[in-house]
């Protein structure tokens, strides 16, 4: 059967994407960002994932007010980079395993999850951030990518008990199906930060690390904090981090923690980054 072997929590900054893109990564603000990484590339290479199960947000290029659903699950054969008004990034097509989307579609809905079923979709920094900090700049992407989107731009976004629930049954949906395949999932955004108003530039450290200390010990006592806390101490964009419960919710009660990042500032945000092993 598919199993579901490892998780990643990963911040998507797009300066991140930019700063690959133009070729500065070596210069004195950005090398100790891409630094932390290093190890993680290792790891993605002895890892392997046949598939990666990829939650993160759309940033108002495949969807805008006028549809925004919670929880977009991709299930197209592929996925074009996304032009977020500067062009495309020049990174590889996404390229789904549409036979596993659907299988995972359908075991989510028959879970009672109400999902959107996408047949047509860009991707944009959301997603191709995140891969690139684990893979560097290939040809292409090593693994498949399963795209799940989810609403943290408009409220009410979901609640992290709801995206850790979700996490669980995207974990049954997976172990369900027949083909031998290694599944890495990845929840994505984040970490603390404000993009407007009075408190644009916020950044909470301590509160940064605890939630990776809990996302590791106390995942589900983390999964209960109220959005309130999230805007209060990790910004108005802080609550990206539900995505990250996903993530672990498909994991083990108990996992082992490879590495972890933590780098500030990185644009006008704090970089976050976890790898997390099941131990069975």
């Amino acid at each position: 059967m598919a199993r579901i072997t490892a998780g990643v929590g990963c911040s998507h900054v797009p300066a991140i994407g930019v700063a690959m893109d133009t070729g500065i990564t070596e210069q004195d603000y950005w090398k100790p960002v891409f630094a932390g990484f290093e190890k993680s590339r290792e790891w993605m290479k002895e890892a392997n994932p046949d598939v990666i199960f990829l939650v993160y947000n759309d940033h108002c290029t495949a969807f805008d007010s006028s549809i925004i659903p919670t929880f977009a699950l991709g299930c197209a054969p592929e996925f074009q980079p996304a032009d977020e008004g500067w062009g495309p990034r020049p990174v590889p097509v996404v390229k789904n395993h549409p036979v596993l989307a659907s299988h995972i579609a359908q075991s989510l809905i028959l879970d009672e999850f109400d999902i959107t079923i996408m047949n047509e979709m860009e991707v944009d920094h959301g997603l191709t951030v995140p891969l690139s900090v684990m893979y560097g700049q290939p040809e292409e992407w090593p693994a498949l990518v399963i795209p799940l989107a989810v609403n943290v731009v408009m409220y009410p976004a979901p609640t992290g008990n709801r995206c850790f629930q979700l996490g669980k049954a995207i974990r049954r949906a997976i172990e369900s199906f027949d083909e031998d395949l290694n599944v890495v999932i990845f929840g994505t955004g984040g970490m603390s930060h404000q993009l407007q108003y009075k408190r644009a530039g916020l950044i909470n450290p301590e509160w940064d690390k605890s939630f990776l200390d809990r996302l590791t010990s106390d995942p589900v006592g983390l999964s209960q904090m109220p959005h309130v806390e999230y805007l209060r101490e990790a910004g108005s964009e802080g609550v990206e981090m539900v995505m990250w419960h996903v993530m672990r919710g498909a994991l083990d009660d108990e996992v082992t923690e490879v590495h972890r990042h933590y780098h500030v500032p990185a644009s006008n945000t704090a970089v976050g980054h976890i790898i997390l092993e099941n131990k069975t």
